[in-house]
């Protein structure tokens, strides 16, 4: 696939491309100044949007990628992306934890500016 064809399949830009490219995480086929992406590279594309989705650092996706070619019928890649989902899911959970609390914490704030709203209201109607 040209540059073109990869941006259109997946909704990246060549930007993005090439900074995965530069990162070492994709490695095109280079014609002049022609990059043309192998399936190989479209199955890393899809693993590295999908590992940016989860939260993971293009480091820890670069690193797994490379564990791909272990000669271990991909165990070790496997093992490894386990472990790092479990620890980026915990973090998750925790992120999402602390949100709720925030909203919990806000919707109490905004009662009680609706409360006082109310009364200054009807302080000064009955002032009038």
């Amino acid at each position: 696939m040209t540059i073109r064809e990869m941006c259109d399949a997946y909704d990246v830009t060549p930007r993005t491309l090439r900074f995965y490219e530069s990162k070492e995480l994709l490695f095109p086929i280079r014609e002049g100044t022609k990059r043309l992406f192998t399936r190989r590279d479209r199955a890393r594309l899809k693993l590295i949007l999908r590992g940016k989705r989860f939260g993971f650092s293009l480091e820890d996706i670069r690193q797994l990628l490379n564990l791909y070619d272990a000669g271990d019928q991909q165990l070790t890649q496997l093992t490894e992306t386990y472990r790092i989902a479990q620890d980026r899911l915990t973090a998750m959970v925790s992120q999402r934890d602390e949100l709720n609390q925030a909203i919990d914490e806000l919707k109490e704030q905004l009662k009680w500016g609706e409360e006082m709203i109310a009364s200054l209201q009807t302080g000064q109607r009955a002032a009038e």
